[in-house]
């Protein structure tokens, strides 16, 4: 799995989704939360599928 997320792109996704995880646990607390599993792994791991499908690249390097 290659990379296509830069590392501004993946420090935004990750910062969302930490902060929409929180809000399972302070504010509304509703399911919804949970969500931000998606931006955070996907920042982590650096791949998005979207970007894939879409052919997009942020990551200079790669």
């Amino acid at each position: 799995m290659t990379r296509n997320a830069g590392m501004i792109d993946r420090a935004l996704r990750v910062i969302v989704g930490v902060a929409l995880i929180a809000i399972v646990f302070d504010g509304p607390q509703t399911a919804w939360g949970w969500v931000g599993l998606v931006p955070l792994l996907t920042g982590l791991v650096g791949n998005c599928p979207l970007y894939t499908i879409l052919g997009i690249k942020t990551c200079k390097a790669c």
